[in-house]
């Protein structure tokens, strides 16, 4: 059992060069998404609001992302000229500070300032972007890139999913206020003291002059990551913000389709949840096994052809379930048959993700010199927010301005996804070319 471990991704977990780093990024996502929903579940059922309750909701999303625009530039500046273990735990300090912030403005209601503490969480999160990623390569050996990069996005939507529920858990009872504050506090103090364990690093490049007019710096670090790197870096940041863009389109059309299509209710919408985070995990997890511990580029290509056959599925088997007058839980909702093929599309989907988004990161960081990597990693995090944020606008025009259905928008995005994939794959054939290779083995 022991041998099987070190031959697996999992062997890094009781790796000091990895299980510190692990559980940090682990708690800081984590965190981020409890405060992030409780703040959403509070201005739905909590605290009086005199504005609309959907605009408050949509306007945190902008506060959470605007930060990735501003700050992802200095992020990756600050990554290049300071040891990274050194910079991560001034961050996870920092977010120690504004978890009291933000813990002081739960017990209190003060809604302008819990959305405040937000956006100072999207700053904190910017900054620690670039070295989440840059610093992988730094510990890991490159057979064991894979592996890690897996194992951070199984982390990652394991976060994300369980901070959710976990701050629905905290939200339920007659205290949810200093439950809420005594857990972000916590957490965050947590995710302090597991940095202190991360192994020093030396700066990559200690002697840089920072920039810190952002838009000047945005600028030159998206050329940097866009023109000045190989047409295979340049094009796997594209290829990793798309992803986004269509990770961003399903899940926030998730709680639409679930009420209008499957006739389920709120437990409905937790379990696609679960079931495309569990995707996406075993997905990442597959990767080391499916690539032989190589950065293997042949994985892009077929997570591609999955998210396209899934998503036109998942557009041809909306109307088959029995909605009755609506209001199923998700247990009433399997009972279904139709609903099993959903849900298996949303698994699909998941899976498939993690085929496309684990061998692209693990390109950049091993295919990116060491002076430079910060900053590309700060030009993907740009790109991502900025295709999030165009992800939302065309979901709203076409579902509002051209009136298409929540179904024919994942058909628009499957079928969009064919383009974008094309445009990628033929601008570098070593995608396709090492996926001929790897399909005959």
């Amino acid at each position: 059992m022991a041998a099987m471990s070190e031959r697996s991704q999992f062997g890094l977990l009781r790796s000091r060069r990895f299980l510190p780093y692990f559980i940090t990024q682990f708690l800081g996502a984590f965190n981020d998404n409890v405060f992030k929903q409780a703040l959403v579940l509070a201005i739905l059922f909590k605290i009086g609001v005199s504005a609309d309750p959907n605009v408050l909701i949509n306007l945190s999303a902008m506060l959470f992302i605007l930060p990735f625009f501003l700050f992802s530039a200095l992020g990756g500046q600050f990554g290049e000229k300071y040891p990274k273990q050194r910079l991560i735990r001034l961050i996870k300090c920092a977010e120690i500070i504004i978890m009291l912030a933000g813990a002081a403005s739960v017990l209190l209601g003060h809604l302008p300032l819990m959305l405040a503490v937000l956006f100072a969480m999207g700053a904190q999160s910017s900054l620690f972007g670039p070295v989440k990623y840059s610093i992988l390569p730094l510990h890991l050996a490159e057979r064991e890139l894979i592996g890690g990069n897996a194992l951070v996005e199984m982390g990652t939507f394991l976060a994300i999913l369980g901070g959710t529920l976990f701050a629905g858990v905290l939200m339920s009872g007659e205290q949810w206020a200093s439950w809420v504050s005594v857990a972000v506090v916590l957490l965050a103090l947590c995710g302090f003291l597991t940095s202190l364990a991360i192994p020093p690093t030396a700066a990559a490049l200690p002697h840089l002059q920072l920039d810190w007019n952002i838009f000047r710096q945005s600028a030159r670090i998206l050329h940097l990551g866009l023109v000045q790197q190989s047409k295979a870096v340049s094009r796997s940041l594209l290829a990793n913000s798309w992803f986004w863009f269509l990770g961003a389109t399903y899940l926030a059309q998730i709680p639409g389709f679930t009420r209008d299509y499957l006739g389920g209710d709120e437990t409905v919408v937790t379990l696609i949840l679960a079931v495309f985070s569990t995707g996406i995990a075993a997905g990442s997890l597959l990767c080391e096994r499916l690539s032989n511990k190589k950065v293997e580029l042949g994985l892009v290509p077929l997570g591609a052809i999955g998210l396209t056959l899934f998503g036109l599925l998942l557009w041809g088997g909306a109307g088959f379930i029995d909605m009755g007058e609506g209001g199923l839980g998700w247990l009433d909702l399997l009972l279904q048959p139709a609903a099993w093929a959903v849900m298996a599309c949303i698994l699909g989907l998941g899976v498939f993700g993690g085929f496309y988004i684990v061998p692209l990161y693990a390109l950049i960081q091993s295919r990116t010199a060491d002076s430079e990597r910060s900053r590309v990693i700060a030009a993907n995090n740009i790109l991502n927010s900025l295709l999030m944020v165009i992800s939302a606008i065309f979901a709203m025009l076409m579902l509002g301005l051209v009136g298409v259905s929540i179904p024919q928008l994942f058909l628009v995005v499957s079928l969009l996804n064919v383009m974008v994939s094309l445009y990628i794959f033929l601008a570098v054939p070593e995608f396709t070319d090492r996926l001929k290779a790897w399909a005959g083995k």
